[in-house]
Parts: C-alpha cells; sequence; structure tokens
C-alpha cells in the first residue's frame, strides 16, 4: 500500500499528532526509510511488514523520525493499529519492535476508528538533579515552578522519558526553548522526549513533549511517553484509580486527548488509546 497519513488521538475531527504509515510485504532499506520519514516530516513514521508465516496479524515494525530511528512511537503505533483495522479488519495485531513485542487493537469507535496498544513494560527512577537543573534552564524554569508531587524522574515504556511536573498550567503554556540546544541535551541524556505535566486532578493532566532528539519542537501527542507516565504514577503509588486522560497539544493549537488505563502490576504494560483521523 501507499503511505497514508493519520493523525492519532484526535479530539473529534481535530487536533491529534500526525503520523505516517508505510504498510509494505517489506521493509525498504534503512537509508531509504529514514528519508522517507524526513519527507513526510512528521514526528515519527511507522514502517510495517508482515511476519513470514503469519496469518496477517503478526508484523515486524520500525519507527523513523525524520533525523533518527527510534525503538518506540505510541502514536505511530496508533496510527498504525487503525491503518491495519482499515485494511485487514479490527481486531488484535502482534507487533515486533526493535527491543520489545508488543500489541495493537484496531477497532471501530461511533463510526470512527481508534486503536489501543499495550506498551512495553515499564520502569522509572528519580531524575539526577543536576540534569533537571540543566533542563529547567535549557526550558526557561526554575525550581518554584516544580509540583513536588510529581518528583522530576526518568520513565520508561519503551523509550526514555524525563518527567518534569509543573505546579501551575500557565507554567505549561511558558514552555519555551532552542530546538539546537534541546537536541544537545536529549541526545546526551539519550533521551527520545522531555515531558512537561501539569495536574489539574488526580485523573487528568496537561502536558508537553518536546522532541528535539527527533528534530520536532514538540509533539501534539505522544503515545510513549503517556505510557512511561503512567508507568511512574504507579511507581510512585499515585491516586489513578486505574485511568488517567491527558490533554496535549492545546499550546500548539492541535487539542489531543490520550488515555492510559494502569493495572496494579508493578512494571506492567500500560494500555494507551485514542481517536484516530485520516489527514
Amino acid at each position: 500500500m501507499d503511505l497514508i497519513r493519520l493523525a492519532s488521538f484526535s479530539d473529534g475531527d481535530m487536533g491529534g499528532n500526525p503520523a505516517g504509515v508505510y504498510i509494505s510485504d517489506k521493509h525498504p532499506d534503512v537509508a531509504s526509510m529514514q528519508s522517507i520519514a524526513a519527507d513526510v516530516g512528521y514526528s515519527e513514521t511507522a514502517f510495517a511488514e508482515p511476519v513470514s508465516d503469519s496469518k496477517g496479524d503478526n508484523w515486524r515494525v520500525r519507527y523513523f523520525s525524520p533525523e533518527s530511528e527510534v525503538p518506540f512511537c505510541g502514536h505511530a503505533t496508533i496510527a498504525l493499529g487503525a491503518a491495519l483495522a482499515m485494511n485487514n479488519g479490527t481486531g488484535v495485531y502482534t507487533l515486533q519492535l526493535n527491543e520489545a513485542v508488543i500489541t495493537v487493537e484496531g477497532f471501530m469507535q461511533s463510526g470512527e476508528y481508534s486503536a489501543a496498544l499495550q506498551s512495553p513494560p515499564t520502569h522509572s527512577q528519580a531524575a539526577d538533579p543536576a540534569m533537571v537543573i540543566d533542563a529547567l534552564q535549557l526550558f526557561g524554569y526554575s525550581k518554584d515552578d516544580l509540583d513536588n508531587s510529581i518528583p522530576p524522574a526518568f520513565a520508561n515504556g519503551g523509550a526514555n522519558h524525563l518527567i518534569i511536573g509543573l505546579n501551575s498550567r500557565s507554567a505549561l503554556s511558558n514552555m519555551k526553548y532552542s530546538l539546537d540546544e534541546g537536541r544537545v541535551f536529549m541526545n546526551k541524556a539519550k533521551l527520545v522526549t522531555v515531558m512537561f505535566v501539569f495536574s489539574e486532578s488526580e485523573q487528568l493532566f496537561h502536558t508537553r513533549n518536546p522532541f528535539a532528539s527527533g528534530g520536532v519542537m514538540e509533539d501534539p501527542a505522544t503515545g510513549a511517553a503517556t505510557a512511561a507516565f503512567a508507568g511512574y504514577l504507579r511507581d510512585i503509588k499515585w491516586p489513578h484509580k486505574g485511568t488517567i486522560d491527558i490533554v496535549q497539544g492545546e499550546d500548539m493549537g492541535s487539542r489531543s486527548l490520550i488515555r492510559a488505563e494502569i493495572d496494579d502490576e508493578v512494571g506492567s504494560s500500560i494500555r494507551v488509546s485514542g481517536a484516530v483521523r485520516q489527514i
């Protein structure tokens, strides 16, 4: 099939994070995949080929940003789940990534395509204080902007993210930084994104995700970071009651809605879901 463009975690017929989806009998070579992702220009493009001898429900998947390959991308996985549902029928598909095996379910909901992924296992640890200071300076913040109930942390749900909680919605809106300086910072720290979080309530969060490591100023919706963040909330025993909702992209004019479902088993997979619209 030709490359298709979908927006994952959309809010009705608006918003969401655009992703490219390229499904073929065999992956192009790495240089070609990188070139296609750069030409598409979205934060990620997912490339999928069927695993030999499978019945169309098992796929080998790789993800490329405009500048690099990434191990896991949530919104591109959601887009792929919807694309597979459109072409192969609704259901659960197994995805073999570079470093993990996950599933994505593509389904219809209220006449529109949606998808839900099961993330790789999650883990988190306290962030290095010196790195946090560097991050605050880079993005225009000070320690006075921090939310002490969400201590800065490294979190992983398939990719590495730095989580920083902020104590006001206005602080979240004020985020700004240099793309080149952000790229240096994230690549040195081996981060895919930095996730800034404001907690409106125990189950509703507003987030922003600079993605300089991939050459993108900011993602309007970041499923991989959501999975990592949800796992982190479980680790710190946050009263999430099994589900959190995230609003992302508002400050970019692309409001996106992400849901994460959290069970009680520490380190286990997070279910991340959202609607998908065609671009």
